[in-house]
């Protein structure tokens, strides 16, 4: 038998089952895992993994790279954080297919939903496809640092086949439903993974209108979901709004039902129904006991807003005399907000009501400086009100120092979902629940939640002071073999002979995130939260050493995934 490409030495191995870690050696031939054990042969290349956790790469199911996949091969943040494989094409928002008249719709869509700045994806975005299979082609001639994988985005395909009425989310005519349906099978046959819609009232354009897909009637996403899942294995993704929960959940279950096409739908913990969560688990649970393929997305810790002055919102920007200054460069901004006329000008103002659904009157209370290392689960008391009271000061005055800290780079947390107990107990349970696996990062927007993955490991197996924590081979197993098994890709996920070669060697001791600053690296200078992340020793995607002690490699053996996978026999 001829040696290896590649053999970590001694690692202690998380292999994706769950099961008790282990120390082995792993080697790696012709893109797969060859060997598990005690391995005699002398690889090509060696890793000495003694005393590092040895894991399958991580799989994210829910990312938007669907913009940075046409523009850079190199997916980050997210293969900075050991994911090997990220599926995009989530809530319902994507570029494909589209008419050369939609395509500021569709950026507009993006921005707003996953605040990408539209100069960014106008630049980036080269358009050289209109339908869904045009998009995949050309996607898969691209090399990349890990796989992607593409859904079919809802907004996108109603635009497409009506137009105008399906931006004002008229319902649709059968002629529409027959229309979809035909592309959507077509999207399934060229590779597409599943299909995703939104229904939440939080995803509007930039320009403050609702996705076209918030009220798409049962007959359409049937319609389609059948057809889809005619052609092949595809996933339907979901997002629900609280509001609507009750009309919408049982209905998209029933969409599902005849096909017994697979779901998959986020779960949080909203402050206004702190408890509504744990229903919509029983009734999950009881439709996966009826035959349903249904997975639960949790997200590893609160879904958070990072309000600064270098970002899209702070506490003050719709007080006057800020919005006065508001379109000034940061430095001129900084040197004017630190003179006390206009510091008291703004501090005297109050805030009012936007149509941005994600920017409240802030509440200090459940409002936090981040700090470093970055402290997601905060007791309540550390909030800038309670800190406000004791000081004998306003929670203004501390948000207002907070932001020109660090030359105006200062952020404050706002924990908006999976907090409203002012901890992270109901997130775990939701974590642990059967139907679950992680998801939500986000990956590809200015949203600063792609290092989940690595928040799963730090956190929940080793930081965690304010509740009861998780296993290490629960966590690798949830976001790595049950997240690939959750959207058909059976053939990664696991360190065992014949899968894909996807791995992490990780130095767990030294696993640590910083906290979020903002770079400039997207087309035109556009900005995004990047968190730097120390204890990835390497990341190996199909036998390939993509990043080593936490620089890249430059290598990319990522590549388009086309419909689901299973282990070649």
């Amino acid at each position: 038998m001829s040696n290896p490409d590649l053999v970590i030495r001694g690692g202690t191995v998380a292999d994706g089952r769950g099961g008790e870690l282990f120390e082995a050696d792993v080697a790696i031939t012709g893109g797969k895992v060859s060997e598990v054990g005690k391995v005699s042969g002398k690889g090509a290349e060696e890793i000495d993994a003694r005393g590092k956790l040895v894991t399958p790469g991580f799989v994210d199911v829910h990312t938007h790279y669907d913009g940075q996949v046409t523009w850079s091969q190199d997916i980050t943040p997210s293969s900075q954080n050991g994911v090997t494989t990220a599926i995009m094409g989530n809530c319902g928002v994507g570029f494909a297919p589209c008419k050369p008249a939609d395509h500021t719709r569709l950026i507009q869509l993006m921005e707003g939903v996953e605040d990408i700045p539209e100069p960014v994806l106008s630049a980036g975005i080269p358009w050289a496809w209109e339908s869904f299979p045009d998009y995949m082609n050309w996607l898969s001639k691209r090399d990349f640092d890990i796989d992607v994988g593409a859904q079919l985005p809802h907004a996108a395909l109603r635009v497409y086949v009506m137009g105008e009425r399906g931006a004002r989310r008229d319902p649709s005519t059968a002629e529409d439903n027959a229309a979809m349906a035909k592309l959507a099978g077509e999207a399934v046959r060229s590779g597409a993974l599943g299909f995703s819609t939104s229904r939440t009232l939080n995803h509007r354009t930039s320009t403050g209108d609702f996705t076209p897909t918030l009220k798409a009637g049962e007959d359409e996403l049937t319609a389609i979901a059948e057809a889809m899942h005619s052609q092949g294995r595809s996933v339907l993704q979901f997002v629900l709004d609280l509001s609507t929960i009750h009309e919408d959940l049982p209905m998209m279950l029933r969409v599902a039902d005849p096909t017994k096409c697979p779901i998959s739908f986020s779960i949080t913990q909203n402050d206004r129904s702190p408890n509504r969560w744990r229903q919509t688990l029983d009734e999950i649970n009881a439709a996966a006991k009826r035959g349903l393929s249904i997975t639960a997305q949790i997200a590893a810790r609160p879904v958070g807003l990072l309000l600064g002055l270098e970002l899209s919102r702070n506490p003050f920007q719709t007080h006057p005399s800020y919005r006065a200054i508001a379109h000034l460069p940061l430095k001129e901004r900084l040197a004017r907000l630190q003179q006390s006329d206009v510091r008291k000008a703004i501090l005297s103002e109050t805030a009012t009501a936007t149509d941005d659904p994600l920017f409240f009157r802030p509440n200090y209370d459940k409002m936090f400086l981040l700090g470093d290392p970055p402290d997601y689960e905060q007791p309540p008391e550390n909030a800038l009100g309670p800190q406000a009271r004791k000081q004998g000061r306003q929670p203004e005055e501390l948000a207002y120092d907070a932001m020109l800290s660090d030359e105006g780079r200062g952020m404050l947390y706002v924990p908006f979902l999976n907090y409203a107990d002012g901890n992270l107990d109901a997130t775990r349970e939701m974590l642990i629940d059967p139907q679950s696996v992680p998801g939500l990062s986000d990956g590809g927007g200015i949203i600063c939640d792609a290092s989940f993955p690595t928040y799963l490991l730090t956190h929940w197996t080793r930081d965690r002071t304010r509740g009861e924590k998780l296993s290490i081979p629960f966590v690798v197993a949830a976001q790595s073999r049950k997240t690939a098994l959750s959207v058909g890709l059976t053939d990664r996920g696991l360190i065992a002979p014949g899968y894909k070669a996807d791995v992490n060697v990780i130095d767990y001791d030294r696993l640590h995130l910083h906290p979020p600053k903002v770079h400039y690296d997207l087309p035109v200078g556009g900005r995004r939260l990047l968190q730097d992340v120390d204890g990835y020793e390497a990341t190996i995607v199909s036998g390939v050493v993509t990043r080593r002690h936490g620089e890249a490699t430059g290598r990319r053996p990522g590549k388009l995934i086309r419909g689901a996978q299973g282990l070649a026999s």
